[in-house]
């Protein structure tokens, strides 16, 4: 297994804190260009976070980080008190076998810019494929819950459609109740509008929201201001590999302080 030595650092947050996600000091470098510089992050369980900032500011490449699809190169992650990737034995990082990792991915859902549908699987095919064939469902209750999950995102009556007849939108609410399907408690967004048409934007973002009244821990990666205001418990901005500005997220909106987040909210509001 890969080792990872790191510094000593405090203990993981124990999960009656109400600490949903942790980071602490994480790095993260592809060869020479380090993408991550010591990102310290923490979500509490049901709170909506939103990551803001430039491309290239590392904003995916962290929450890549937390499922363990990008390996970290120092510090830590956790997600309801559980070390991410990696087991602790006297001060070093020990990587996990992939199995391990695998089990550990499934409580965390994951959507990203790209639908990733599979194109010869129906609407409700693509829903119930992971829970059936890693054992969390029977198949007959899976598509049972499948075809609720797509009647949550509006899309009740496309159950037997495929992706190649569906809207850019449809395919993402479709791609919203596949990670929903493994009854996750986080889910990471990966600026899930960037690739929809203007028009179809709002209807990922409502299906959002209502996650989010419904208690969902979330953490998202996007450049919708309005629903990092309306919808976000906090709002943290990424620039150069660090967290240059964090807070509420009309606060920081409204008043940043941060000439660098003053900069980018000025060219994108």
């Amino acid at each position: 297994m890969t080792e990872l030595i790191v510094p000593a650092q405090t203990g993981a947050p124990a999960a009656e804190s109400g600490l949903m996600v942790r980071a602490e000091q994480v790095h993260k470098a592809f060869g020479p260009l380090e993408v991550l510089k010591g990102i310290d992050l923490e979500v509490r369980a049901g709170e909506v976070c939103c990551l803001l900032g430039p491309s290239g500011s590392g904003k995916s490449t962290f929450l890549r980080c937390i499922n363990h699809l990008e390996k970290i190169n120092a510090g830590r992650i956790w997600v309801d008190g559980d070390l991410i990737g990696y087991r602790e034995r006297g001060g070093k990082l020990h990587e996990l076998r992939e199995k391990e990792v695998a089990a550990q991915r499934r409580s965390i859902g994951m959507v990203f810019q790209r639908f990733n549908l599979f194109p010869h699987m129906t609407a409700l095919q693509n829903v119930i494929e992971a829970p059936v064939l890693l054992g969390r469902d029977r198949k007959a209750s899976a598509r049972e819950r499948g075809a609720a999950l797509l009647e949550r995102v509006g899309l009740g009556d496309k159950l037997g459609a495929y992706p190649g007849q569906l809207s850019g939108g449809q395919q993402q609410r479709v791609a919203i109740a596949r990670a929903l399907a493994m009854q996750p408690k986080l889910m990471l967004f990966d600026e899930p509008t960037s690739a929809l048409d203007p028009e179809l934007v709002g209807e990922v973002l409502d299906v959002m929201k209502d996650l989010a009244r419904d208690g969902m821990t979330m953490i998202v990666v996007t450049h919708e201001i309005g629903f990092a205001r309306e919808v976000g418990d906090s709002l943290v901005f990424m620039d150069g590999g660090v967290v240059v500005e964090s807070g509420a997220p009309r606060e920081v909106i409204a008043n940043p302080r941060h000439d660098r987040t003053k900069a980018f909210l000025a060219k994108v509001l």
